[in-house]
């Protein structure tokens, strides 16, 4: 079975509420601590997916926003 590397990335806000996000792994686990210090922090928009997606298309959605938006920035 093919395997995709996913990491979950969990942001509370100090009113309780909770969100989670995919996405591909920054680090590798054999990264040290001083390793990725974050410089900046970009939020898509909100796109409506099908509620059947696959794992495998979500991250290909994923794949394309972040080629898009790497082209975008300057």
């Amino acid at each position: 079975m093919k395997t995709l590397e996913l990491q979950l990335i969990t942001v509370g806000l100090d009113d309780g509420k909770q969100g989670i996000f995919v996405g591909l792994p920054l680090l590798s686990q054999q990264a040290g601590d001083t390793a990725g210090h974050i410089e900046n922090i970009w939020f898509s928009d909100i796109k409506k997916v099908p509620d059947s997606l696959t794992m495998n298309e979500l991250m290909q959605l994923v794949v394309k926003q972040l080629c898009d938006c790497m082209g975008t920035v300057q």
